[in-house]
């Protein structure tokens, strides 16, 4: 149980990471008076990192075991948000994404080696319920990210607007924006303390017989295993759907407010309580979905939440008024199991090569890298309403992935000879 709570830990703090950044768009484009593509570069360099690192992290696993995977990851994501405070002393947009990129490459490594650790811990039978059930407290931390953002980060920012911050002379504006990165730095770098608290419980925790992992080669076959994986037709339409699911993910939340703003004409502090909103919405859900997959297939359950969050974003589209923010908040709830599900039906049977699939699965997550920036250039051109058809397109994508998982399952069942 020990190992497990602790690995528990690691996905709540980077739930945590993940969704202080989301405000970060936003924040930065007033800072630094830039467009919305501009200050997506946020999510550019956060969700990159995930792609480089991912090969790395299957690596450490496959050579040494995932409890090195999960070591190095949260070392190397405690140097990332310790480097905030140097970021905030030099001031620069590009200082700010280089510790992104090192911490999000740390959390890449940790997740790449959390989430098969955790579905190796019991049965194959259980591996996806299990994960739905560990990832239920990687909201806990996205809830604690979202609120560290709303109360440390967004009530300090100046209310100067862009064309009063053109007007105001040098030594001005230098105060403002360097108060401005402190309380940006400040919340990183209480999180660089926890993620070493994190790192010496792990380092010094014996892991028990159940949990360690056989003896491998020193020698790691990627060419062959990638053969395989990419030859493995379920496997590889679940990387693609893990890219659109990340993708629809990161749009939702790093436009919210954005979108609170527009449609009901207030600030971002607003649009930070909406936030807080969707997260405790995602938090409840994933507990709610754990336990209906007790009763329902994860497939099944993927399908129809893909497809209702689909018609959510249409309606956000045309209704960009309270109720449309309600739909952008009910978004959260369908959002809460698809994550761990698509995850564990795309391993379902690779044993172990299911080391170097999962690697597969943290790249897909360059969709959060990616497709917000598209959605940033509808932003520019357009408006933040019309920009969630991105989001609604991506949906139907993941609701593709559950339909051809369920026709794929049956088809397997029915041609398995009677015992």
């Amino acid at each position: 149980m020990v190992p497990f709570i602790l690995l528990v830990l690691c996905f709540a703090a980077w739930g945590a990471a993940a969704n202080m950044t989301d405000p970060l768009v936003k924040v930065f484009s007033k800072i630094f008076t830039m467009s919305s593509v501009q200050s997506a570069l946020v999510q550019f360099s956060y969700y990159g990192a995930y792609f480089c690192l991912a090969i790395p992290a299957a690596y450490i696993n496959k050579r040494f075991s995932y409890k090195t995977g999960v070591l190095t990851g949260l070392g190397m994501a405690a140097i990332g948000a310790f480097l905030f405070y140097p970021a905030s002393q030099a001031m620069t947009y590009g200082f700010f994404l280089v510790a992104l990129f090192v911490l999000a490459g740390g959390l890449s490594i940790l997740e790449t080696s959390a989430n098969p650790y955790v579905m190796g811990m019991g049965t194959k039978q259980g591996a996806t319920r299990r994960l739905n059930l560990a990832q239920s407290f990687n909201p806990v931390g996205t809830n604690i990210g979202v609120f560290l953002a709303a109360t440390l980060i967004l009530p300090k920012l100046n209310t100067a607007t862009s064309g009063e911050r053109t007007n105001m002379n040098s030594e001005q504006l230098t105060s403002i924006i360097s108060a401005e990165l402190d309380a940006v730095m400040v919340p990183y770098v209480g999180m660089a303390c926890v993620l070493v608290f994190i790192w010496l419980a792990i380092a010094f925790t014996k892991t028990p017989n159940f949990c360690k992992q056989k003896k491998v080669s020193k020698h790691v076959e990627f060419s062959a295993t990638f053969k395989r994986l990419f030859k493995n037709t379920h496997y590889r339409f679940g990387v693609i759907a893990q890219f659109f699911n990340v993708a629809a993910q990161t749009c939702v939340w790093t436009f919210t407010i954005q979108y609170v703003m527009e449609a009901l004409d207030t600030n971002e502090v607003t649009g930070g309580s909406i936030l807080q909103y969707s997260m405790i919405t995602f938090l409840v859900s994933r507990f709610v979905m754990t336990w209906l997959m007790g009763f329902i297939r994860p497939a099944k359950l993927l399908m129809a939440t893909s497809i209702i969050a689909m018609l959510l974003c249409f309606y956000m589209v045309k209704m960009p008024n309270i109720s449309g923010v309600w739909a952008l908040v009910s978004i959260s709830a369908c959002l809460s199991l698809m994550f761990p599900t698509i995850y564990a039906i795309s391993l379902h049977g690779l044993g172990d090569d299911a080391k170097l699939g999962a690697a597969g699965l943290v790249m897909a997550i360059l969709g959060g890298a990616i497709v917000p920036v598209f959605q940033a250039v509808f932003i520019d051109t357009y408006s933040v309403a019309f920009s969630y058809v991105v989001p609604a397109g991506c949906f139907i994508i993941v609701a593709a992935y559950a339909a051809f998982d369920l026709k794929t399952k049956v088809r397997v069942f029915n041609n398995v000879a009677p015992c």
